[in-house]
């Protein structure tokens, strides 16, 4: 009797400590979840505007332009703004201001993953051999629950993984969601005295971008002048998205372009700078205006890093630059109605050797100040919306944009200049 007693309490035990461990799994498995995250990149408006004349802006950017007129005066007064060109450059160039400092100043006229789903967890139980038919039903359930908890456990950690690397990295560089090439569309930092020799200017987007690259634009001013002159069209860049390196001198061959992009790229490669891994060396474009324009043609011939030139108010005299420009390359020039640099301009587009892909572009129906109309000034300043359409097209990969620069009308073939007067004239090739 006792022996029965005995055994009919083990067995009750047995029950109750195997219908525990039951409820146990089945709760947490009604508790199961799973996890997700999402993470963006915010982007802040930066100020707009840029100044509508060279004296304007100048004015109004004369404290930004204090901070690097001592060194780039000194460099003016001795010469060396343009001592690295050569004589045979001045001359190809026939740019006034090619020959020297003040032998063509500004004009003060012009206008400024998806989570993929998992089958229900399958519960898998094996009673054969099991001799007492009440034991093997709790071990039945006890095993397929342990089974599915198994299962679920490792769909869960699949769908981690499989979450994790199905999450592609946005493709192409970095651009600014904003698309308005008339507008700043970021706050940027503004750096003076800096790159390679300590005179030029950087600038790149305050926020920027931790799962896409920075293409880098290279900015070439004019003879004589001081790269502060050029702070909107620099701001501008920089707003859109790009890293700004601004040249402290243009003489017209490409050699302080190139440096510039070899102190860039150490800046890539250096973990002390705020640049570090952030530039994608292979999408870099030139832009300058008057011998900064030269600077950039050659550049984009000699330096396989550049993609595209961006001539504003320049060309070369011989149209010696555009026909040797690579048919995997583009180039632009930009020209005022009245500007010095008109003859120019055409001659290089002109030249029957260009095979690259190539536009020219006039400003027209200027204001009518003593250069009448749109002059040697116009497209760093008035103009400087069509250099920023056309690095977001071909530095950013924008290609509805060339629905606006190639065809028989569009934004800058016939439209109006936005926020100034006049219209754009423009003709392209081999695109």
């Amino acid at each position: 009797m006792k022996s029965k007693i005995v055994k009919s309490m083990v067995l009750a035990s047995a029950l109750v400590f195997m219908n525990c461990g039951e409820d146990t799994v089945s709760s947490a498995l009604a508790n199961y979840g799973a996890l997700s995250s999402s993470s963006g990149e915010a982007v802040q408006p930066g100020d707009e505007g840029s100044s509508s004349s060279v004296g304007e802006f100048a004015q109004e950017q004369q404290g930004s332009a204090a901070e690097v007129s001592s060194s780039s005066t000194d460099a003016v007064q001795n010469g060396s703004a343009i001592a690295s060109s050569s004589d045979e450059s001045c001359l190809a160039s026939s740019l006034p201001d090619a020959c020297g400092p003040g032998t063509n100043p500004l004009p003060t006229s012009s206008s400024d993953a998806a989570v993929a789903s998992s089958a229900d967890a399958q519960s898998a139980t094996s009673s054969a051999n099991i001799q007492d038919p009440a034991s093997s039903s709790s071990v039945a359930e006890k095993t397929a629950s342990s089974s599915s908890e198994k299962k679920v456990e490792s769909s869960s950690s699949e769908k981690k993984v499989e979450s994790s690397s199905s999450a592609e990295a946005p493709k192409g560089i970095f651009l600014a969601s904003g698309k308005e090439e008339e507008k700043d569309q970021m706050q940027v930092e503004y750096k003076t005295r800096t790159g390679w020799d300590g005179g030029g200017i950087l600038s790149y987007p305050k926020q920027l971008s931790s799962t896409q690259k920075h293409g880098v634009v290279v900015w070439g001013p004019g003879g004589g002048t001081e790269p502060g002159a050029y702070e909107g069209m620099i701001r501008r860049l920089a707003s859109h998205g790009f890293v700004v390196i601004a040249l402290k001198e243009s003489p017209g061959d490409a050699s302080q372009a190139i440096k510039a992009l070899d102190w860039m790229d150490q800046q890539n490669k250096d973990s002390n700078s705020p640049l570090y891994g952030k530039l994608d060396m292979n999408t870099v474009g030139c832009s300058g205006h008057s011998m900064g324009g030269l600077e950039s043609e050659q550049a984009v011939i000699k330096d396989k890093r550049v993609l595209t030139a961006f001539l504003n108010n320049s060309g070369d005299w011989n149209g010696a630059g555009a026909n040797k420009v690579a048919t995997d390359r583009s180039i632009a020039i930009l020209f005022g109605e009245v500007g010095m640099e008109k003859d120019n301009a055409k001659n290089d587009y002109n030249n029957a050797g260009v095979k690259a892909p190539a536009c020219l572009i006039e400003m027209t129906g200027g204001p009518r100040n003593s250069e009448g109309g749109y002059g040697h000034g116009s497209g760093s300043w008035d103009g400087m919306a069509a250099t920023v359409a056309w690095m977001r097209w071909h530095l950013g990969g924008e290609t509805e944009r060339k629905a606006d620069f190639v065809g028989s009308t569009g934004k800058y073939i016939d439209g109006s200049i936005i926020g100034k007067q006049g219209k754009w004239k423009t003709q392209c090739k081999n695109f």
